[in-house]
């Protein structure tokens, strides 16, 4: 049964042109089980595409000549957009929340808010607590405080740094828990990236 080739939607630069956007006057062609079809004109090229009740679509462009497919151009904008969405999600992202010892209740409340709605996208996150002066007498009090405002993000998160002294700074990472079983592949894949996103006084 032969059905109307599809007109194209606007997807920005990365837009393939396809069936009668084709104005060249001969291409390369290939079936849709991957077979070379030969150079011909789009024209005819179209026929066959129609025929099969698929659609012509450039895929490279720069060729010469361009070389075109005939395949199903719904579910090949659908895979790209499925690869596009994988790419995305497989990159890792580390929320910086910045504190002090002496940050008042409410501020901390306010940083655990963005820890939560930051490891409920994906990212992980990394709490760094700035020390001056005589502060660096009470760490133990200062780790105390920061573990408990780690623990209050036990039903999503999983610790993979627990609260450590660097240089005048204590740090503690956590990471949603759903990540735990692809942390190791995605770190193999891909390099995370950091973005410091706020800092309490």
């Amino acid at each position: 049964m032969r059905r109307r080739p599809q007109k194209p939607r606007p997807t920005g630069a990365s837009q393939y042109r396809i069936n009668h956007q084709i104005r060249i006057p001969q291409i390369r062609v290939i079936g849709p089980e991957g077979d070379q079809l030969g150079i011909m004109s789009p024209d005819e090229a179209r026929d066959i595409a129609v025929e099969a009740g698929l659609d012509l679509v450039e895929v490279a462009p720069t060729a010469k000549p361009p070389v075109c497919r005939i395949m199903d151009y719904g579910k090949f904008r659908y895979e790209q957009s499925k690869k596009v969405s994988s790419a995305r999600s497989a990159r890792v992202e580390i929320k910086t929340l910045r504190m002090r010892p002496k940050t008042d209740t409410h501020d901390m409340e306010t940083i655990t808010r963005k820890a939560r709605s930051f490891l409920e996208k994906g990212d992980k996150v990394r709490f760094v607590m700035r020390l001056r002066g005589r502060e660096q007498a009470h760490i133990s009090l200062w780790i105390t405080k920061l573990n408990a405002m780690v623990e209050t993000l036990n039903d999503i998160a999983t610790v993979i740094q627990t609260p450590r002294i660097e240089g005048r700074m204590i740090t503690a990472t956590i990471e949603p828990n759903n990540s735990s079983s692809q942390s190791s592949s995605s770190s193999s894949s891909s390099a995370p990236s950091t973005t410091t996103s706020s800092s309490s006084s």
